[in-house]
């Protein structure tokens, strides 16, 4: 199995998971950052995991510069099995796990890991894989 298919199933796995703001454990409860983590550490990530963050604030370079800095790899080739970063409102970010044919993202207000069919509703700022 490659890596972007581990980081799918590890996605899809945690589908139905509780929403928890700093969540790491889908036992507990994810929160976006906590599915991305999940589903880059499946598929061989090693890297630091962000903590201490709000949900509104910041600024895409920072979040860009952090994912490249703990070794994941830019793409400018969006692909299932890849985190995306969206830019949802201002000063608001959100990270989901590309799938075929939609997205797995840790949806605040239906308080749940979700899969959504489709195009994402909202711009994409970047994309990271992780390369093992």
């Amino acid at each position: 199995m490659s890596a972007a298919e581990r980081a799918i199933a590890a996605a899809r796995g945690a589908i139905g998971a509780r929403f928890r703001l700093h969540g790491r454990d889908p036992a507990l409860g994810l929160d976006c950052v906590g599915l991305a983590a999940l589903a880059a550490r499946a598929a061989g990530f090693q890297g630091e995991i962000p903590s201490g963050y709000a949900l509104r604030g910041g600024s895409a370079a920072a979040i860009a510069a952090a994912f490249s800095a703990a070794g994941l790899v830019a793409s400018d080739a969006p692909g299932p099995g890849a985190l995306a970063l969206f830019k949802t409102g201002p000063g608001q970010f959100h990270l989901a796990v590309l799938v075929p044919g939609g997205i797995v993202h840790a949806d605040a207000m239906l308080r749940r890991v979700v899969e959504r069919p489709g195009s994402p509703p909202w711009p994409m700022l970047g994309c990271w894989r992780v390369e093992k």
